[in-house]
């Protein structure tokens, strides 16, 4: 059964009767009492509520907070405490504690059927990061100007061994910002898969080209050559593979076809930041390769993104595209008719910490991902992320394809999980199937991304999971399934 949180943690004053109507509804047989601020203050249960009924002559209209009948020293656990902990709980007959952080304020609670809750990822920011932002703050230097934003344009190109690297406000922009860098626009068409999320095909939209969607290759979710083969045609400006879910493309044949055939190859690496292809790093192939900082991401500047091109031209192109196109010699003079896409210097900042930390993440997401692998290895229900002995995953967020699912039950399973308190997510949907791209499919029916779309689903793959919630994590998908059976 779903808890709803607003019938397990109340406020006082309360009716007492309201308090009964409230502990029979969330089933527990207890609730929680908090202050305005969600500070733990008590717990009233079932057995209390009879106590009182047994000793007092007359019920209490109102449970107030100087009241002596209700508990003011609940069992309770901080948010970040082990598994183990709160199983020890249940084993004695505890049915629900809350989860607190250093101030006493409710921030999450346990059942035995949900433990806690387990968002599908989250962003590991530590005191540099702190430190540099405040840094921008005390010295004034917060927009787009700043010793921060060169110094992560340099660190990341140094970091991938090459390149020309530009920061941009989002991974969405560094596409656009690349293509058009590139010259690539109206009427110019770009292949791009049609398994993919949305900013993929939305750039291509945004600089004016014409998306041509083609299926994806079985072995790697990524674009199949032989479909990328059959697209191009006297209009076809550049291909658009997409790592997908920190996946390699096969870019050494990509790159072949595109010099076979006068083309521009524009990398999505969004979700690939540290992946390999062939043992180097994914992102120094195409002429401009993208990623996105979004929160999600290997390293984080909240939002945020970087587009690297090969050329040292086209990258001070694309620099003064990103000021609105103005002149970085005659202001407010314009060169181009540009766009707004500069990165701040508070989220460059938070990137220059984060990019020092990069292979502790890589490693982290590897534990996480490895451990994810051996709790579903042998289960026959479950195919696992693509793997090969040329590439390396970048190991961004843990999906598995629910091989004998539809879409409708794939999306029952997912609610179930919710319930359990894990944030497990649906596979990106294929494009040609939403109402905006549908004129771009050419009637294809795309068989492998329409497989992938409706089978996936993503679980919790944040860097600081423990094995003993990947574990808890894991069998609750395994006995889940069991029931969809």
């Amino acid at each position: 059964m779903k808890i709803n949180i607003d019938n397990l943690f109340v406020e006082l004053p309360i009716d007492f009767k309201e308090a009964l109507k409230t502990i029979e509804i969330n089933g527990l047989g207890i609730i929680f009492f908090i202050d305005s601020n969600k500070k733990l203050i008590g717990s009233f249960s079932d057995g209390d509520s009879r106590r009182v009924i047994l000793k007092e002559t007359s019920l209490p209209k109102m449970i107030e907070k100087n009241s002596d009948f209700y508990n003011k020293k609940p069992h309770y656990l901080p948010f970040d405490c082990q598994i183990s902990e709160i199983w020890t709980l249940f084993h004695h007959n505890i049915k629900c504690v809350p989860l607190v952080d250093n101030d006493m304020n409710v921030v999450d609670f346990s059942t035995s059927s949900r433990v806690r809750k387990f968002p599908i990822l989250q962003p590991d920011i530590g005191d540099e990061e702190i430190n540099n932002l405040l840094e921008c703050a005390n010295t004034g230097w917060i927009s787009s100007q700043g010793r921060f934003i060169k110094e992560f344009e340099v660190g990341f190109s140094g970091y991938l061994n090459g390149g020309h690297a530009v920061a941009v406000s989002s991974g969405t922009a560094a596409l656009q910002l690349g293509m058009l860098a590139l010259d690539i626009g109206a009427n110019d068409e770009v292949i791009v898969p049609n398994f993919t999320f949305g900013a993929s095909i939305n750039a291509i939209i945004h600089v004016g080209a014409i998306p041509v969607l083609v299926d994806v290759d079985p072995e790697t979710w990524t674009l199949s050559l032989k479909a990328i083969e059959a697209a191009i045609n006297k209009n076809t400006k550049a291909i658009m593979p997409v790592h997908l879910y920190g996946q390699s493309a096969h870019i050494d044949e990509i790159n072949k076809i595109a010099k076979n055939n006068n083309l521009h190859i524009v990398e999505d690496c969004a979700e690939a930041l540290g992946g390999t292809y062939k043992k180097r790093l994914i992102g120094r192939d195409g002429d401009a390769t993208c990623f996105s900082f979004f929160a999600n991401k290997l390293i984080t500047t909240g939002e945020g993104g970087m587009v690297v091109f090969k050329d040292k031209k086209t990258a001070d192109k694309a620099k003064i595209m990103r000021d609105h196109g103005m002149s970085p010699q005659k202001k407010y003079w314009h060169e181009f008719a540009g766009v707004n896409f500069r990165m701040t210097n508070m989220q460059a900042s938070i990137g220059v910490a984060q990019l020092k930390k990069i292979n502790n993440f890589l490693l982290k997401r590897k534990n996480v991902f490895q451990r994810y692998d051996k709790n579903f290895k042998s289960n026959s229900q479950l195919l696992l992320l693509p793997k090969n002995s040329w590439s390396e995953n970048s190991y961004w967020l843990y999906t598995l394809v629910v091989s004998e699912f539809t879409e409708k039950k794939r999306d029952k399973l997912l609610k179930a999980l919710s319930d359990r308190g894990i944030d497990a997510r649906p596979g990106f949907y294929p494009l040609h199937k939403m109402p905006p791209y549908q004129k771009y499919s050419n009637g294809s029916d795309y068989p492998i991304s329409s497989f992938l779309g409706t089978s996936t689903i993503n679980l919790p793959s944040s860097p600081g999971l423990t094995f003993d919630e990947i574990d808890h994590i894991a069998q609750i998908v395994i006995n889940e399934l069991e029931r969809f059976k």
